[in-house]
């Protein structure tokens, strides 16, 4: 089960993420609670090892801003939310970073139709961090898809088992308050999603 922490901006946290053992950690570059400078997340993502995925979320920012601010910020991936035409995606592929593509579950949802790597499904409400009709796509999405929208260490196993993904991504539910993250949360989710890994997800 891949898992992605998103919205970190404190290295105390980048580090309990990276230490229970998360697969990619996301630092938003956009107007959000969440937010941090592009040379802030730079110093983030230089404490980060290799085999976990840095990844610059942006949500309806041009792709000349996009690019700017994923070089400054020395990541290894951009994520743009919402609803990004397939021409963003096409003007980043010579970055030759990941390209995760996420919005709500009523978007196309094959991974890779916008020429993305990886593919994020979240709530109707992208980014409103509400729980939703989970088992509603399960079938549906296609290719490497992360469940995003509402998870928190307490539900995460209900949603992977009613949507069966490839992995999840979580940002709200490991915090105490709008943008301030707890490690312990942190570890809870992770072992929690690692714990209710099927035995195989719907990736055909």
């Amino acid at each position: 089960m891949y898992v992605k922490i998103c919205g970190l901006r404190e290295p105390g946290h980048v580090a309990a993420a990276v230490e229970a053992g998360a697969d990619a950690i996301g630092f938003v570059l956009t107007r959000s609670p969440r937010r941090t400078a592009p040379e802030r997340a730079r110093e983030l993502a230089a404490a980060v090892p290799p085999h976990v995925l840095t990844v610059a979320v942006f949500a309806g920012e041009a792709p000349e801003e996009v690019r700017a601010a994923a070089l400054e910020a020395g990541v290894r991936a951009v994520q743009l939310h919402g609803d990004h035409p397939h021409g963003d995606f096409t003007a980043l592929k010579d970055l030759g970073l990941t390209l995760v593509r996420a919005g709500a579950a009523g978007a196309d949802l094959r991974c890779g139709a916008f020429d993305e790597d990886l593919l994020i499904v979240d709530a109707p409400r992208p980014g409103s961090g509400e729980p939703w009709d989970w088992a509603a796509v399960r079938g549906r999405p296609r290719g490497r898809w992360m469940l995003a929208g509402g998870l928190d260490p307490s539900n995460v196993a209900r949603a992977i088992a009613e949507a069966r993904p490839w992995g999840v991504d979580v940002s709200s539910g490991v915090e105490t308050a709008p943008g301030v993250k707890d490690a312990g949360l942190i570890r809870e989710f992770v072992a929690a999603a690692r714990q209710a890994a099927p035995g195989g997800a719907e990736t055909a």
